[in-house]
């Protein structure tokens, strides 16, 4: 049996590793911050990786760093952004901005408005703004977008922002 050809393993793990990018990219809901440049950046090392197996290897070492690479960028670092990019306080923020995009259009509201993002925070146990410290009294994020989310309403940490653009289009990251 013949092996196949360093350039035809180097094409099949550059469009393998290039699809896990497209992949992972794409399994994340489309209001969160997706970390782009950090995704291009390893699918890039990735696509590097692959180019190295074109080259004639003769070494044993330079095949498994090599291989390691391929794996890291082209796998593990995609996949692993994927399953961390959605914590529980960030799906907590989804489900609020849901609710208050859906109360915005029953009430036939083209933009959604603050109050509707804390009642729909307060209808599911949380709150908006972060809370009140000796170290620093005034509460932020609570009148004015991006809004801090807390999906507890007595927990301070942790929180994530949300806000809207274009009127109904939530956009949710990590403070």
């Amino acid at each position: 049996m013949q092996s196949l050809s360093p350039r035809a393993r180097a094409l099949g793990a550059a469009g393998l590793c290039l699809l896990i990018a497209v992949v992972a990219g794409l399994a994340v809901d489309i209001r969160l911050d997706r970390h782009w440049i950090l995704r291009g950046l390893t699918a890039l090392l990735a696509v590097c990786c692959a180019a190295l197996l074109a080259t004639d290897q003769t070494r044993r070492l330079r095949q498994i760093v090599t291989g390691v690479g391929l794996g890291m960028f082209g796998l593990i670092i995609p996949v692993s952004q994927t399953a961390w990019s959605k914590p529980p306080e960030i799906d907590f923020a989804l489900q609020v901005a849901t609710d208050a995009k859906n109360a915005a259009e029953k009430n036939n509201q083209s933009a959604v408005s603050v109050a509707d993002v804390q009642a729909a925070a307060e209808a599911r146990g949380g709150a908006v703004g972060t809370l009140p410290t000796e170290k620093n009294p005034q509460v932020r994020g609570a009148d004015a977008y991006p809004l801090v989310i807390r999906a507890k309403r007595d927990q301070g940490r942790p929180w994530a922002c949300l806000s809207f653009v274009y009127g109904l289009d939530a956009k949710v990251r990590s403070c």
